[in-house]
């Protein structure tokens, strides 16, 4: 087992090695230093923490259906109190919720959707101690029309719903595809930022050096401002999964 220096917490989404099965894919991480494992569910989590791992990051609603039209409120809401219930429950820290698409409506209506659909949860998550946080996602590349494309607009959402326990999933390769500045943009927003994921551009694969993104300064960066929260790795591995999921780690154990 690998001792890592511990200025990130280190976590992995779940999906991008769905083909390597659980409790081999849990070992492994464990042996290479990640603490989490990132967008799994409640019937994973007793396999989770068999291996003394968590899920920093829990989901809830749809990515497309989301927070921003008032006609999905109800639903994506329920979902949302569910995981908050869930996720406190197991002493978890975070549930991811989304922007949703545009389908039509303007940036600042629906903001004000978002802000109206999050003060009805802040609450609950304020007591439960889990913090809600909305994910930045591109519209160019992978998700055309998600609304929350990009950093001011999302934190603007989160600053007006006033909460500790409201703030922003800072995607890297998604914000680097729709802003970069990426090592700016952190430091200027670190206090609104409750969780990270990585990915490298183009492609969303290894973040080596076949890609764009300085993972070593952005790692750095994050380590220097002093967030104690999560770094999930969530990149589509081209060559042997384990092998570049090890390479990542090592890159950002700074």
């Amino acid at each position: 087992m690998v001792t890592r220096k511990g200025r990130i917490k280190q976590a992995v989404s779940r999906w991008c090695f769905g083909k390597i099965p659980a409790a081999e894919f849990y070992q492994a991480c464990v042996e290479m230093g990640i603490v989490g494992i990132d967008l799994v569910g409640p019937a994973e989590w007793p396999l989770l923490k068999q291996f003394g791992l968590v899920c920093p990051c829990v989901p809830s609603h749809s990515l497309t259906k989301g927070l921003n039209h008032r006609e999905n409120h109800e639903l994506c809401l329920k979902q949302v109190r569910e995981s908050i219930e869930a996720t406190s429950a197991a002493g978890f820290p975070s549930v991811v919720c989304f922007s949703g698409n545009r389908d039509g409506i303007s940036d600042d209506e629906g903001a004000a959707h978002c802000v109206e659909a999050l003060k009805q949860v802040a609450g609950l998550a304020e007591a439960r101690n889990v913090t809600l946080v909305v994910e930045l996602l591109n519209s160019k590349v992978d998700h055309k029309d998600y609304q929350a494309d990009r950093t001011a607009w999302t934190v603007d959402i989160c600053k007006r719903v006033g909460s500790p326990r409201v703030k922003v999933l800072y995607d890297i390769y998604h914000m680097q595809i729709m802003e970069g500045d990426l090592v700016r943009t952190i430091r200027d927003n670190i206090a609104w930022i409750g969780h990270f994921h990585t990915g490298g551009n183009p492609g969303r694969n290894e973040i080596d050096e076949t890609q764009e993104i300085n993972y070593l300064a952005v790692a750095k960066a994050i380590a220097e401002s002093g967030y104690q929260g999560y770094v999930g790795h969530e990149f589509v591995p081209k060559r042997d999964p384990l092998t570049s999921l090890r390479q990542a780690v090592d890159l950002c154990d700074v």
